[in-house]
């Protein structure tokens, strides 16, 4: 008998849930088990996941091979019907207790386990204190999206928008701390709706100022992707006057043309993208953006990727996501005429560039200045603004250190 195989696939909340995955099966006693975590983000995610769960078969032809995560919510038939799974389990139902004990005894007549995701109304109550490195914790404090966008099928993988309360969070936090952890990232689908099914419907603001208040010892907090269209004011005034809030933001902006923002169905305008990277950076000179963009949205001519190419200088964005546009089938966008398939790979790698660009213009003006750094290892660290920093000499995995910045490589500091 051998402990169970975990491999993970998409997002920071998926590498989360992972986590705590790892966890029920222990409890439940699972053993010759792998477990597969898709994602669903992307025609590609789901190729990849494919392609994953046929090597792991293939280096485990006795073990029970389990698929979960967003990719198995949205489509369960397709890994139903490959021979080498055994078993297809929904995101509400991966995280309960009972799902692993039955998988743990006998698949017995339900090889498919994935409920209707738009029923579930509360977070998962599984809650893991922290993983990753030893420096940094993942907390995670919002599940689902009730937004449409029209390319985007996580929704139908995730549910509805379900925040969990602040004071279960305020509370994981001050255990985080008390464990030695220096920085806490808080992470969901759709971030900036938080509160919004709770008593009084609370924003993400007041949760941000809420734990920095109440965790007085807690050195750094981060929020990772947020719509800037939906930052509350109390999120801008903890981006003013909260040192401790660390100043870099990830923007789900998507594209820089209104008319495909339009035909997306997001809720902001380009004017509106610009005018909040303006604002934030006027409360905090030192901060940074990432962003995610997607290159050859249907309809996209080259004149609307032009004004996605332009945002990237517009916002001064650094760290770049970019996507290059595949339909996802029972979204409204595979719908739409299709933009050509050597015209979204060209359009994909011209925003790297541009993105390659805005990384090394950042790494330079950081030469010569002093940061905290966050060691995530021996030798290698992050800034505030989640800039990768080389040290040659050791230091103390999971202490903040204060580095001067004597030169840079690659896309990486030397301190």
């Amino acid at each position: 008998m051998s402990a169970p195989i975990f491999s993970n696939h998409g997002c920071r909340l998926n590498a989360y849930e992972l986590e705590a995955m790892k966890e029920l099966a222990a409890s439940a006693g699972l053993q010759d088990a792998v477990v597969v975590n898709t994602c669903a983000v992307t025609a590609e995610a789901v190729r990849k996941a494919r392609q994953d769960i046929r090597k792991l078969r293939k280096a485990n032809p006795n073990a029970r091979l389990i698929v979960t995560g967003c990719a198995a919510q949205t489509e369960p038939d397709t890994f139903a019907n490959m021979a080498e799974v055994d078993a297809v389990i929904g995101n509400t139902e991966k995280m309960q207790q009972t799902t692993w004990s039955g998988l743990a005894g006998d698949f017995g007549t339900e090889p498919v386990q994935v409920d209707d995701i738009m029923s579930v109304t509360e977070t998962a109550g599984h809650l893991i204190d922290g993983f990753g490195t030893r420096s940094r914790a993942y907390v995670q404090v919002q599940n689902g999206c009730d937004h449409r966008c029209t390319f985007c099928i996580i929704p139908f993988g995730r549910g509805n928008s379900r925040s969990v309360p602040a004071g279960v969070v305020v509370d994981q936090i001050k255990r985080l701390v008390d464990r030695g952890y220096n920085e806490v990232v808080l992470t969901g689908v759709d971030l900036t709706s938080w509160g919004a099914d709770l008593p009084a419907a609370p924003r993400l603001g007041d949760l941000v100022m809420r734990i920095l208040k109440l965790v007085p010892d807690l050195p750094r907090l981060r929020i990772s992707s947020i719509d800037s269209i939906e930052v509350d004011d109390a999120l801008m005034q903890a981006i003013a006057t909260e040192a401790r809030l660390m100043p870099h933001l990830h923007l789900s902006l998507q594209h820089g043309d209104d008319l495909i923002l339009k035909r997306m169905k997001r809720r902001h305008l380009r004017g509106d993208a610009i005018r909040f990277a303006q604002e934030a950076r006027a409360l905090r000179p030192d901060m940074t953006f990432g962003a995610d963009i997607i290159a050859g949205f249907p309809t996209e001519t080259e004149a609307h990727f032009e004004n996605a190419l332009a945002l990237v200088e517009e916002c001064d964005l650094t760290w770049l996501h970019v996507f290059p546009y595949s339909p996802r089938p029972g979204t409204p966008a595979a719908r739409m005429p299709q933009v050509d398939g050597r015209a979204i790979k060209a359009r994909a790698a011209r925003l790297r560039a541009a993105g390659d660009a805005q990384v090394q213009r950042h790494l330079s003006a950081q030469v010569g200045r002093t940061h905290h750094i966050l060691m995530e290892s021996p030798h290698m660290g992050r800034t505030a603004q989640f800039t990768e920093v080389h040290f040659a000499a050791p230091q103390t995995e999971g202490s903040i250190v204060t580095g001067t910045i004597n030169g840079q490589l690659d896309n990486h500091l030397l301190a």
